[in-house]
């Protein structure tokens, strides 16, 4: 039987701890209700008898304290909410821990921005991760030595598991289950939650706000330049006369202060316009396209999918009320 500890850590998510915890439990009962033994022994675990979550609205009592749990084989780290700063900081008694049980052989799996905690243990330096694509920039900032991958459901490497934002977890919780278990297993769950078992970007999710959490101003000048007036034709060149700096001191300032390369950058704002207009209007995916600077359909399209997951069509399908009343009729 494995062994499966969900951490109960300060400021933690509540429906980030609950949920793991009856999915695998969800599972032992699909086993003992065709007469075979549960796979996984589900505990919780924690540093103090209880923790109060939401402002002491809600109490959680762990199974175990840290320093009951001899081995354990998969360790959740839930969802954190507040100040990441501050919520590091009061859960910093939790890192030697997760190390240790790592080194000893334990997989670890962070939700959503629980990543924060698991990267501060430094068990992510060098490797790849998944967080919630609204805290990806503060990520980048406080771990520079872990590599992020954008709009990514589901990131494993070496052992050490992580998820997009918000409900995406369950995909991991999903991908984890027919790990330890088979596919038929993965799928029974999969039905009896209602969730999507194959998704694996959030990238259709994500609300591009611009990187501007910086101090260079000239950068945030081109900025502010490109999302005015992104309906035009911006050069790189145009850009760095504006700011008066050469083309390549400008790209590299670009770079490390949006973390995106300045094509990228107006790329991101015009297929963000263009998805609010898919979202709201009743204009046609052309219409769509030269609204926001784009004369040719196939470089407009790969560029939205490639940002979104989704063609310009299938996001308007999916996302615009109107198209969907008529596609339900």
């Amino acid at each position: 039987m494995k062994k499966v500890s969900i951490l109960v850590p300060e400021t933690a998510v509540l429906a980030a701890i609950a949920d793991p915890r009856y999915m695998f439990t969800a599972v032992n009962q699909f086993f003992t209700s065709t007469g075979l033994p549960p796979m996984f022994e589900v505990q919780l675990v924690g540093l103090s008898k209880e923790v109060r979550l939401n402002e002491g609205l809600f109490s959680i009592y762990p199974d175990k304290l840290l320093n009951e749990v001899g081995q354990t084989d998969l360790i959740f780290i839930p969802a954190l909410s507040g100040d990441m700063k501050t919520a590091l900081e009061l859960n910093k008694d939790l890192v030697p821990w997760l190390v240790r049980q790592y080194q000893n052989g334990a997989e670890v799996a962070s939700l959503c921005i629980g990543a924060f905690l698991l990267a501060s243990t430094g068990l992510l330096n060098g490797k790849q991760c998944s967080t919630h694509w609204l805290y990806a920039n503060e990520f980048r900032q406080m771990f520079p030595d872990v590599e992020l991958l954008d709009g990514s459901i589901i990131t494993e490497d070496q052992g050490i598991y992580s998820s997009g934002g918000a409900s995406s977890y369950w995909n991991l919780l999903l991908y984890l289950v027919e790990k330890y278990t088979n596919r038929e297993t993965a799928i029974l769950a999969s039905k009896f939650f209602a969730i999507d078992i194959d998704r694996s970007s959030q990238s259709a999710f994500t609300i591009f706000k611009g990187q501007k959490d910086h101090d260079d101003a000239e950068i945030m000048q081109a900025q502010k330049f490109i999302e005015q007036r992104f309906q035009e034709k911006i050069s790189v060149d145009q850009l760095a006369d504006l700011v008066a700096l050469g083309r390549r001191s400008f790209e590299r300032r670009f770079k490390a202060a949006t973390n995106n390369t300045v094509v990228e950058y107006i790329q991101r704002v015009k297929i963000e316009a263009a998805k609010r207009s898919l979202e709201t209007s009743r204009k046609n995916v052309n219409e769509v396209m030269f609204d926001v600077g784009y004369t040719d359909t196939k470089a407009f399209r790969d560029v939205f999918k490639k940002i979104t997951g989704l063609t310009p069509v299938e996001y308007r399908n999916k996302y615009n009320s109107i198209q969907a009343r008529a596609i339900a009729a």
